[in-house]
Order: C-alpha cells, then sequence, then structure tokens
C-alpha cells in the first residue's frame, strides 16, 4: 500500500471515529486529507521515502473560527493518533501534518491565506509551491471551504498569466536547444553544452505541464508526474536521454535531432491550442508571437523572460 493508503486508512479506521466520539457533529467542519511537501503526497513514495519525514500520518484543515473553538482538544486527539516522538522530520522537509487552520495551510505555498488572487501572484509563484498545495487527496470536506480554494489552485492561473510563462519557456527552448547547444559544441565547449541542454530540458518539461493546465513538481518528480499527463507526456524519453544519453560524437547528432523533434511536437500542440500564429521550426518566434498576444496590459509591458 501507498503512503497515501495507509494514511487514508488510519483516518477511516481509527480518526474519524475517536474525532466524532470526542467532537460529535463538530467533525462535519473539518477537511481531512493528505496534501503538501513530500513524495508521499503525490503517491510517489518507495522504500527510500521512509529515511526521513515519513511517519504516517494525515492533515486535518479547520476555519481560524474554529481553531478558537476545538482546535486544542483536536490537537491532543490527533497526538492520540500519531505521537509526536515517533515524528521524523528533516530541516526542509516538514510535512504539513496534523492540525492547521486553512490559511495556514495555504500561506507558506500562496503568501496568501488562500489562492492567488492578482496576476502577478499567479506569474512569480514558482511552479512546485501550487503544486503542493494543491496535491495529494481530500477524503471529507463538508464545508468545501478547502476544496474551493485547491480547485481554484488547479485551475485558476490566469490564461494571459500561462501564455506569459509559455512565452518564457519557448523562448528559453529556442535558445538553450536548438542555438546554443550545437553552438557551445562547435566550440569544443562541452559543460557549456550541457548547461545548455538541461535549460532546454526544464524549459521543456515547464512548457509540456502549461500545455497541459498543470503545475509542475519539484524537480526530482517533473518526470514522474510527466508521464500522467494526457498530452506530450510520450516526450518523456526523449528528454531523459537530453540529459543521460552518451555524449561521444553519434550521441550529440542524435541529442541535436532530439531537440527539433520535441520542438515540432510542442509547436504542433500550441497551434492546436490556438496559441500561435505561425508554422515556423525556431521556437523563438512562436514565443515572441504569444507575447504579443497577451491581454493584460501589467504582463505585457514586461520582459518576455519575467518570471520565468
Amino acid at each position: 500500500m501507498s503512503f497515501l493508503e495507509r494514511a487514508r486508512a488510519l483516518y477511516e479506521e481509527k480518526g474519524a471515529a475517536l474525532i466524532h466520539e470526542r467532537l460529535g457533529g463538530l467533525d462535519a467542519r473539518i477537511a481531512v486529507g493528505l496534501a503538501g511537501r513530500g513524495s508521499q503526497c503525490y503517491g510517489y513514495d518507495d522504500e527510500i521515502s521512509a529515511d526521513h519525514d515519513y511517519t504516517l500520518g494525515f492533515c486535518l484543515w479547520i476555519s481560524d473560527e474554529d481553531d478558537e473553538k476545538f482546535g486544542l482538544e483536536l490537537r491532543r486527539i490527533y497526538r492520540e493518533l500519531v505521537p509526536t516522538g515517533n515524528i521524523q522530520r528533516s530541516a526542509m522537509g516538514s510535512s504539513g501534518m496534523g492540525v492547521s487552520t486553512i490559511g495556514d495551510f495555504f500561506l507558506p505555498y500562496t503568501g496568501t491565506r488562500g489562492a492567488p488572487t492578482e496576476v502577478l501572484q499567479w506569474l512569480y509563484l514558482p511552479s512546485h509551491a501550487l503544486a503542493e498545495a494543491s496535491n495529494g487527496q481530500v477524503w471529507r470536506d463538508d464545508m468545501g471551504e478547502f476544496s474551493a480554494i485547491r480547485k481554484n489552485i488547479l485551475e485558476g492561473m490566469p490564461e494571459d498569466v500561462r501564455i506569459k510563462k509559455l512565452a518564457a519557456a519557448v523562448l528559453i527552448m529556442a535558445q538553450a536547444g536548438q542555438y546554443n547547444y550545437s553552438r557551445c559544441l562547435k566550440r569544443g565547449e562541452e559543460g557549456a553544452a550541457m548547461l545548455a541542454m538541461t535549460e532546454f530540458v526544464k524549459a521543456a518539461s515547464s512548457s509540456i505541464f502549461l500545455l497541459n493546465r498543470r503545475h509542475m513538481p519539484y524537480y526530482k518528480w517533473c518526470f514522474r508526474a510527466m508521464t500522467d499527463l494526457p498530452g506530450l507526456g510520450n516526450l518523456k524519453d526523449a528528454l531523459e536521454f537530453l540529459l543521460t544519453g552518451e555524449n561521444d560524437q553519434e550521441g550529440q547528432k542524435l541529442k541535436v535531432q532530439l531537440v527539433e523533434d520535441v520542438c515540432a511536437a510542442v509547436v504542433k500542440e500550441l497551434q492546436s491550442q490556438h496559441l500561435t500564429c505561425g508554422s515556423w521550426d525556431y521556437l523563438e518566434k512562436h514565443a515572441l508571437d504569444m507575447h504579443g498576444h497577451i491581454q493584460n496590459g501589467q504582463l505585457s509591458s514586461l520582459h518576455i523572460l519575467e518570471g520565468w
């Protein structure tokens, strides 16, 4: 069983009954699930994950008002289910399990006590933070407040922000992959060439998630999450090869061709979503075209790479 499955079983088999017994009908005011930092919140955990921040538990989210009324007692109940002495924590890996207010849960991820409300908030927030704020599962939310915020984070990014982020990612793909990788190789600068390829893969990955209207998770789970995407997820193997394939002359030639194949697939998807007006092979023109169609004046006035 995955951590998510075991955490849900702990709540449903023990936690739900204990909370109801001690709090009665107030349990209907508590949202329950698992979300936040850690591979277990994505369902990506394995035996290696268990070396830190892996004590079984779940999340209980309540309003500020309810925190004042019964938050202390709810924390006592949770400690009976998950004794604090058994919790392993690393310096940067606190999972956020246990009792928290709804606002306190979202604050570290969005900088507000809910979903972003301004276009610049959406632009500057890192994708992995938005992914962590909306990953995992919610098993109960009778009030609906927590789930409504999650839905807004998952689906509420303004289209002009998505286009701006895409324009930046596509421009980096062009500069790093289609232009600088080959030029660095011609100069014999293989280290610089690999840095350029790394930037290309990062930008291509970002483009793929944005084209799927999904938030890209923390880098080490990027390829794992890509396999679940309905569109362009099949590019994962090509992107992995660009990072891990042989760098002899034949391998470099193959990588140059793969870069063009990935770019062509991205262009095709941009066209299918009516995000570009052209059919150019070089992605820089598509990036400039997209940026020129941003309607929001605040965003269109910014440098094309602002927010990347």
